[in-house]
């Protein structure tokens, strides 16, 4: 299994937000997305990345980063 310096484990990627607003925003963006493709439960994060990267044919990092993108900027 190959680690880059650079990427995080997925277990580093935390929800934020209104996911219910945020899942609206990403079947906007990618109409091919379903209601049950964006299905979130807490700590099951993985099973949602796997739904979506399958439905948009896209890797794991492309869809946490589509997703980080709905997300409301964090405060520091």
């Amino acid at each position: 299994m190959e680690h880059s310096k650079d990427q995080k484990p997925a277990a580093a990627f935390k929800m934020t937000g209104d996911w219910k607003e945020q899942s609206k925003q990403l079947k906007a963006k990618y109409s091919q997305l379903t209601d049950e493709d964006l299905k979130y439960e807490a700590g099951k994060e993985n099973d949602l990345f796997k739904r979506v990267e399958k439905r948009l044919n896209k890797n794991h990092d492309e869809v946490v980063n589509i997703i980080r993108k709905v997300q409301p900027a964090q405060a520091l």
